[in-house]
């Protein structure tokens, strides 16, 4: 497969699966990133955050004009997401990658058995 096919396809099943759960294309991008184009893994769970940045602003956009965004409710989640975000962005460079490989197993887990347990 060529890698503009690739690109594209790792994109749009990111893509989907944010548009449909409002977040979630790391959970494609990570392991497709790593797989298909070889990337190493500190830099497929970078390159996965600025992916999701803009995949999370037009499925924003697109929610926003059906009317299913509530501003107020999300301020206090966008303020603690970005702390969060700062955080760990100072954290990422300290973690080795198998411990973060081992931190996304178990959130790739503990996602699925809420999915299944409807939880």
């Amino acid at each position: 497969m060529k890698p503009t096919v690739k690109y594209a396809t790792i994109g749009a099943l990111a893509g989907l699966a944010n548009g449909l759960f409002g977040s979630g294309g790391g959970l494609f991008l990570v392991p497709l990133l790593i797989g298909w184009t070889d990337m190493p893994q500190k830099h497929a769970f970078a390159t996965s955050v600025a992916i999701i940045v803009p995949l999370s602003a037009v499925s924003l956009v697109v929610l926003a004009l059906r009317g299913g965004v509530d501003v107020a409710t999300a301020w206090p989640y966008l303020i603690g997401g970005a702390a969060g975000g700062v955080l760990s962005g100072l954290l990422f460079k300290k973690a080795s990658v198998t411990f973060l490989h081992r931190l996304f197993g178990l959130l790739l887990l503990y996602g699925g058995i809420r999915a299944v347990l409807l939880l």
